[in-house]
This record gives structure tokens, sequence and C-alpha cells, in this order.
């Protein structure tokens, strides 16, 4: 709870106090707490700080980063969660793969994009934008199919943007293209370096999700650069992640078969310009390819 509240109140005071004397650095510093608001968000759809469901969300709910609503980023998430679906283009809603009838049917230029994507240098820059283009045309196609919940979770969303488009536009007077393209662009960004590498195809559930075992990123992430742990024991708050490491690493880097980095530099060196994974899926859904 103390975090939360932390993480709003340096936002205001960053915004109010610094972005008219320094704007370059309030940005950078805007787009980091964006970032771990973003983190927040994953704690609060898994049942942290509180156990109440509703309470979780209104803590959070005004979203700095503008873009996803709680109730569709939890929808997503939570089936995300079910590991023998993990990387599969159909039922996995955060997989960066591709059915390969999709992906034939692109255009070039976009498979093109698809492919840059898949390095890291790639998704920091084309991973956000991406993402909210996907997002968008999802839902407005969710929408035309009367799907239920999803226009109550983006009236609820407007609602909690009214708060932060204030402060935003009367009380930092900063433009609200410039904080999209700078603090929002930026922390979606910083969460993409996380997301970056965080499943891969594996035969085995336990074999597609990593561990990078220490980063400077770890406190922005909440730890959650220990993804394995987190998707073996989602109900562990962030804060115990790393004793839960810790008591048997041996354990856990058999269990994903040694999908283990050191650190986010050592992905960074390995896969900046290089793609980590093709696009496609190298295994799953060739039949609903042929449909």
């Amino acid at each position: 709870m103390s975090l939360i509240l932390l993480t709003y109140g340096s936002w205001l005071f960053i915004g109010a106090t610094v972005y008219p004397y320094f704007p370059s650095i309030a940005l950078f510093l805007l787009a980091i707490l964006n970032a771990l608001h973003s983190s927040l968000v994953h704690e609060a759809l898994h049942g942290h700080p509180t156990r109440n469901r509703i309470l979780n969300e209104m803590l959070v709910t005004a979203n700095p980063g503008l873009i996803w609503p709680y109730r569709r980023y939890r929808t997503m998430h939570l089936r995300h969660h079910a590991d023998e679906r993990l990387t599969d283009p159909f039922d996995d809603p955060e997989s960066y793969y591709r059915a390969q009838r999709y992906y034939a049917g692109l255009p070039q230029w976009v498979q093109r994009v698809l492919g840059w994507s898949n390095t890291l240098l790639g998704r920091l820059i084309l991973g956000p934008p991406l993402s909210m283009f996907a997002l968008i045309t999802s839902d407005l196609k969710a929408l035309r199919e009367g799907q239920p919940g999803v226009a109550k979770a983006w009236c609820l969303h407007g609602l909690g943007l009214v708060p932060v488009l204030f402060c935003l536009i009367y009380l930092f007077h900063i433009p609200v293209w410039l904080y999209l393209m700078t603090a929002c662009w930026g922390g979606a960004a910083l969460i993409s370096l996380r997301t970056f590498a965080e499943h891969q195809w594996h035969e085995t559930p336990e074999g597609r999700t990593i561990i990078v075992e220490k980063s400077p990123f770890s406190f922005l992430f909440l730890n959650n650069n220990l993804h394995l742990v987190h998707h073996k024991i989602p109900t562990a708050p962030w804060y115990r992640l790393p004793a839960l490491y810790a008591q048997d690493k041996a354990y856990w880097n058999g269990l994903n078969h040694g999908y283990v980095f050191p650190n986010y530099w050592k992905l960074l060196r390995t896969y900046a310009l290089i793609a980590k994974e093709p696009v496609v899926h190298p295994a799953w859904h060739q039949s609903k390819d042929a449909e």
C-alpha cells in the first residue's frame, strides 16, 4: 500500500515541481514511475496489497501510463497464466508468436516490423506502439461483437484518467502529446525490457518461462525478473520472490531447463540486434493454420 502511495506522490511531486525547471529530467523520471505503476497494477490483479479485488482496482485505476484499462489487462493476464497454453498464438493473449497462416497473409513490410520487434532494441522502440495498436484493434472488434465487460472496462478506465489528465493539463502544464511520446512510451519501453524474453516455446510448460537472476531493474519490475517463480506461485507477493528463488536455485534452474540469464545486460549484448525468436510459432496449431 505504501509503495502505491509513494508512486502516486512522487508522480505528483515531479510533475508539479521538477517539470517547470527541468522538463527533460522530469519526463525521464515520470517514465520510470509509469513503469513502476505498471508493475503495481500487475501486483494488484494478483491480489496484492489486499485480497479485496475491488479495493486493489481502486488503488491503481488512475493510470499515469494512460493506455491500458485495468480490467482488460486483468482479464488477459489471468488467461496468460494458464501455463500449459503459454506462447500459444491463439490462446495466450501475451504471446509474441504469430500463427503461420496469419503471418503469411501480412504485407511484407508488416512482417519486417514484426521481425525487428523480436530484437531487443526493436522491442524497446516498437513494442509500445505495437501493443497499443493490438489492444485498440482487438477491443474495437470485441465491442462490435458485444463481448461483455469490454465497454465497462474502458468506461472505468476513462473515469480513472480524469484526475491524471487534469494534473497533466492544469497542474503540470505538460502537453499530452509530449507526455505520450516520452513518459508513456518510455515507461512502456522499460516494461518491454522485462517482457522481451519472459517466455519462449519449449515442449514443457516450465521451460517456457525465464529467470533473470539479478538486475538493477528488479525493484522497478517488482522482482518479476524471477518470472518462473511468479508463474509457479502467482499468489506470492513481489517482496517474497527473491527469497523463494534463493531457497533452492538449483531446483528452479532445473525446472525451466536452464532458461536462465544472469542479468538483462547479457540479454542486451546477445539480442540487441538479433531476433531472439521467430515470429511464427515453431510448433503449435498447424491444424488451425490449415483450416
